[in-house]
């Protein structure tokens, strides 16, 4: 077996390939995969931003463009929020932080903010971990703005970028979450609350990864803290104002199912040779590259992948239930088409002792005979009708 470092480089020219020449590698970021994590059982989104590849411009060369994702505006907003946030050497922000989460702390004064510059995503990691390293044992607030974290997915490392740690006076760490959706009277939209957790549990778990290597050394690991402050403008203005979001739960989902993702190098092998999914292709090429590695569709993937459109419309060009939902597809058992289900419900195939075709047996039974007691409709003129 070769070794580790000979596997990732050949790995990096395998990926490359699958981009196509030339094309440089997306980054992942924590949004996306908060959402990869929510479908673990789709090979094809898995390949696809593990390879970095470009899915919106692969949606639109394939001729199903998705709406999916911020509008320039959002970026813009969120952006001038964000640095509004943390002037004054993020003053406010600490503030904050001390209210929230951290009221028995000494209050914050002038606190550190250490330079994260460095050359690369890994030079900035290293450099994120020795400031980390050295704010731990300080005793005093330090902020890190847009640190760089590293996780390891599917086999492949993911560089995360969160808006800020804030390391506290007892070493502890918290993840801050800075969004420019409105908080009214002190709640947010739960949905796009939710979106936010999921996201910071992906940071929350990066960092307990830092912690773990910098235990190794004999000392005591430092501790991630599981509640993390989302700051959002107060009502209607541009103002700052925060809550703490337990994120045990989001951490521990996303934990198992991104621990369930096939390993991006074993799904790569199974293409066949010269597969590639660069958007200057022929669509009939690409097209075939993509259906060559599994998808798992269901309606929460509009939300949440840009190739949403694209399956979908394969998903029902083939009848899968799984255009019905997930809660759907759970309940049907093994029968994987409509076209099966239908034909399970009419007593033309199917299993009777199956308590998906028993039930659907007696589900179509009841409709028939609720059918069969209803008067028969009068014919309809709608131009009589109009008539005085």
């Amino acid at each position: 077996m070769p070794p580790p470092r000979t596997r990732g480089k050949a790995l990096r020219h395998r990926l490359a390939e699958l981009r196509g020449s030339g094309v440089a590698a997306k980054a992942l970021d924590a949004r996306a995969l908060a959402a990869l994590a929510a479908n673990p059982g789709c090979r094809r989104r898995a390949l696809l931003d593990g390879a970095g590849v470009d899915k919106t411009a692969l949606a639109g060369a394939l001729g199903a463009p998705s709406a999916f994702g911020q509008s320039q505006f959002a970026l813009t907003r969120g952006n001038a929020f964000e640095a509004r946030v943390k002037t004054d050497g993020g003053a406010e922000l600490l503030r904050l932080v001390h209210q929230r989460l951290d009221p028995g702390a000494e209050p914050p004064g002038r606190a550190g903010v250490p330079d994260l510059t460095a050359v690369g995503p890994e030079g900035r990691t290293a450099r994120t971990a020795l400031a980390l390293r050295e704010a731990t044992g300080a005793g005093a607030w330090t902020l890190l703005d847009h640190p760089m974290l590293a996780l390891e997915v599917a086999g492949s490392p993911v560089f995360l970028e969160p808006d800020a740690v804030v390391v506290h006076p007892d070493g502890t760490w918290t993840v801050v979450e800075i969004k420019s959706f409105p908080m009214l009277d002190g709640s947010a939209d739960p949905a796009k609350v939710g979106t936010a957790a999921r996201q910071a549990a992906v940071y929350v778990l990066a960092l307990e990864d830092v912690a773990a290597r910098l235990g190794q050394d004999g000392t005591a690991a430092p501790r991630v803290r599981h509640r993390v402050l989302l700051v959002c403008p107060k009502d209607f203005s541009n103002l700052p104002t925060a809550s703490a979001v337990d994120v045990r739960k989001q951490r521990a989902v996303t934990a198992r199912q991104l621990a369930r993702l096939t390993r991006v190098q074993d799904i790569a092998d199974a293409l066949p040779e010269g597969t590639c999914f660069s958007p200057e292709l022929p669509a009939e090429e690409l097209t075939a590259a993509v259906e060559a590695v599994p998808a798992t569709y269901a309606p929460e993937c509009l939300a949440a992948c840009e190739l949403a459109f694209h399956c979908r419309a394969r998903s029902r060009a083939r009848g899968a239930v799984t255009a019905l939902g997930r809660a759907a597809r759970a309940e049907l058992g093994g029968l994987a088409t409509v076209d099966d289900v239908l034909a399970a419900a009419h007593g033309e195939a199917g299993d009777p002792d199956d308590p998906a075709v028993a039930a659907l047996r007696r589900a179509a039974r009841l409709r028939t005979e609720a059918l069969s007691g209803l008067p028969e409709a009068e014919p309809h003129h709608p131009r009589e009708a109009a008539c005085p």
